[in-house]
């Protein structure tokens, strides 16, 4: 029987990063996928098995988002995850309309555990430059927020999320243990370590959050091909310590298979307390000076 999300849980996590390459705008195709993978995970005996960024959809989507769009209460693929997260864990990326806000398209997050969705994020940093069009197609997010999971307190992010600031912080301050990150991102520049600069930089922020953050980093990105873009793969794990826990393959399909044990952000935050000496209140109210553009 698996833990109860109102409870605080505390010990080993195996969670599987699922490094998949979607098939563009075909969900019954993407579905398959997703249940292939699930199965092979719970054969690895992982938790949590998460996917990348809009892994029911694929990425480059354009015209095709209103018809792939999916409402997790109500859709039929969401009823067959649900099902499966009876006995896995799955967080999976997919394109949101909800009945209550016809016409509106988000890039969204789906945490399932226990039958049914404990979360969803809507993607608030929508990158609109050079091969990036998303504010086109997609409304932006607005809040980043902490949940209760079997696992411990999380909280989730999407591609572009995860290269500012605030939402690390905000989640540190909301008591994330572990933050997941889901991601489409392509490779790009050449590198003289293995993989893309691109992907370096990655690496360099998930060591860096996950060290002042003291909290478990979980990115996972997606690989293939869509409209002459190469996606980079390199999903990885980073520990509260600030120390890789392991990372997939670049470029090539991978299911990368990690136990963390969230004891350890108890021993981060005893050696370090940034969380104890935190002042949020501080924060708030220096946000509003500058939102507000009054002096204190």
């Amino acid at each position: 029987m698996r833990p109860d999300p109102s409870l605080c849980y505390v010990g080993g996590v195996k969670i599987a990063l699922a490094q998949i390459a979607p098939v563009l705008g075909d969900v019954r195709k993407n579905l398959e996928l997703h249940l292939k993978i699930i199965d092979r995970a719970r054969k690895e005996k992982a938790d949590l098995v998460v996917f990348p960024e809009l892994s029911l959809t694929g990425y480059k989507l354009r015209d095709l988002v209103e018809t792939v769009a999916l409402d997790p209460d109500a859709a039929r693929e969401f009823r067959v995850l649900k099902t499966l997260s009876r006995d896995i864990g799955l967080v999976l990326g997919f394109v949101e309309e909800r009945p209550s806000e016809k016409g509106m398209f988000y890039n969204s997050a789906a945490f399932l555990a226990g039958g049914r969705i404990l979360h969803v994020h809507r993607k608030v940093f929508l990158p609109t430059f050079g091969l990036f069009e998303e504010q086109r197609f997609f409304a932006p997010g607005r809040n980043f927020r902490t949940f209760a999971t079997p696992w411990g307190k999380m909280g989730l992010m999407i591609c572009r999320d995860f290269f500012h600031l605030s939402p690390h912080y905000l989640l540190f301050a909301g008591g994330a243990e572990t933050t997941l990150t889901i991601s489409a991102a392509p490779g790009r520049g050449l590198s003289e370590e293995e993989g893309f600069a691109s992907s370096r930089m990655w690496e360099l922020m998930g060591e860096s959050m996950g060290r002042f953050a003291q909290a478990f980093v979980i990115y996972c990105n997606r690989v293939g091909f869509e409209d002459g873009v190469a996606f980079a793969g390199g999903s990885f794990v980073y520990t509260p310590m600030g120390e890789s826990a392991g990372r997939a393959a670049y470029l090539e399909p991978d299911l990368l298979v990690r136990e963390i044990d969230l004891r350890d952000v108890r021993k981060a935050r005893k050696a370090w307390p940034f969380k104890r000496d935190d002042k949020p209140e501080v924060t708030l109210a220096a946000l509003e000076r500058i939102v507000h553009g009054y002096d204190a």
